[in-house]
């Protein structure tokens, strides 16, 4: 959910004032980024594909059957997490869905669920009052 343009304003003026007062700080700052992060664990885990790609041959050459099987173990377990580390870094790169969640003049997302939440919610605040009101009796409706 983006934030709104003043506290995006105020966030911006914030980072700036730390900067100013801290470069050290500032700069750890700006690197820490999701993105950033995304892409690093992403580095990690193709490095570690080719590493455990790399000792498979390397264990067949020197026939050692060690290497192979650290080779399988590292590429097992770096492949999942290059194939995750990239859905994430490509969901933060790419830009958001047009129409996805539309804002209105009062700036309320409109989502497909969204009208049929608000109805059920009308009625709940409705029976409500009517428990509060009377002895917990709907109108038109007739205990037996």
């Amino acid at each position: 959910m983006p934030l709104p343009a003043d506290e995006e304003r105020q966030l911006q003026e914030i980072g700036q004032a730390l900067c100013r007062d801290d470069p050290k700080s500032g700069r750890r700052m700006r690197g820490a980024g999701p993105q950033a992060r995304y892409k690093r664990t992403l580095i990690g885990a193709q490095l570690g594909v080719v590493t455990g790609a790399g000792l498979l041959p390397g264990g067949a050459v020197t026939r050692r059957a060690c290497l192979q099987a650290a080779g399988v173990v590292i590429v097992v377990l770096s492949l999942p997490w290059a194939v995750i580390s990239w859905r994430r870094y490509a969901a933060r790169a790419r830009p958001a869905r047009p129409g996805a969640g539309t804002t209105t003049a009062t700036g309320a997302g409109h989502r497909p669920g969204q009208a049929s939440r608000a109805q059920m919610m009308k009625r709940m605040e409705q029976r409500w009052r009517h428990r509060q009101q009377g002895n917990g009796e709907m109108p038109g409706r007739t205990r037996s």
